[in-house]
């Protein structure tokens, strides 16, 4: 086993642990999934097999589940060159681009599938800035981005204070209200120490994250806002149709700020009909 072999093994298992559970074919489109703040890896493990012909890849950011001895990332910049890396070595550098007749951006792979993105609250925007940094590093872009839970990245919207910087009482209170996290995590306080932590910090990631101008992306986004999210209004959520010259898909759910997670099924639907012509 060479260096380069060495190293995308350990990238794989640390950025990638569920990988070997997928049960797809090795020429499966690749589904990153990106998780909400303070959320691991397994938050998109109900997925796992639900899409014939996607290899759902959950992404597991430092500090929490299997990699909770790891500093978690403060800042967006840094984390987005590690987890770029990470995506690089799984096999997107593999992939060239040639014309085909339903887009001149068609991404077609050297014996492999072409991949698609999918990011939910922290994650879309993770999501966004890792693609711009693949497009500024010259890497082909995925046939698709998901987004929800998130505004778009260029406007602004009140959520309430800083996260980052809350008392624990206050931040556990905040959890509550948002949904998504188990009560006997917010109730066990050895639980807490262990993740808070993770969850401050994915924080300052997006409450320190500043928007710089660039082009849109050449990649078609769908956007899955949901009626009563308190953290990304509908409105702002239609916005990243600004954020691309591809096509651009909304569907909304009834919910609140986990509503694509507790109707993985409809989800899961929108997803599909999406990616249909590629897989």
């Amino acid at each position: 086993m060479t260096i380069s072999d060495v190293t995308r093994s350990d990238l794989g298992r640390r950025w990638l642990p569920f990988k070997t559970l997928t049960g797809a074919t090795p020429a499966a489109l690749s589904l990153y999934c990106l998780p909400h703040a303070g959320g691991g890896a397994s938050a998109y493990l109900p997925w796992l097999s639900k899409l014939p012909g996607v290899a759902v890849l959950p992404v597991q950011l430092p500090g929490r589940e299997g990699r909770l001895r790891e500093p978690p990332h403060k800042r967006m910049a840094p984390l987005i060159r590690e987890l770029a890396d990470a995506v690089l070595a799984d096999g997107v550098r593999e992939w060239q681009m040639v014309p085909e007749h339903h887009s001149p951006l068609t991404t077609y792979p050297q014996g492999r599938r072409p991949y698609a993105v999918y990011g939910h609250s922290l994650g879309a925007l993770v999501a966004f800035e890792l693609l711009r940094e693949f497009r500024r590093r010259g890497e082909p872009g995925p046939v698709q981005l998901f987004v929800s839970g998130c505004v778009a990245p260029h406007t602004r919207f009140d959520d309430g204070p800083p996260v980052r910087d809350m008392a624990q009482r206050e931040l556990v209170a905040t959890l509550r209200r948002l949904g998504g996290t188990p009560e006997w995590l917010l109730s066990d306080p050895s639980v807490l120490e262990m993740i808070l932590p993770a969850i401050r910090a994915d924080f300052s990631v997006k409450e320190t994250h500043r928007y710089l101008p660039e082009p849109p992306l050449d990649v078609p986004i769908t956007a899955l806002p949901s009626t009563g999210d308190p953290r990304a209004s509908q409105e702002l959520v239609a916005r990243w149709r600004e954020q691309t010259t591809e096509a651009f898909e909304l569907h909304t759910l009834v919910g609140g700020h986990f509503a694509v997670f507790e109707q993985a099924a409809l989800t899961i639907k929108h997803i599909s009909e999406a990616l249909r012509r590629w897989v």
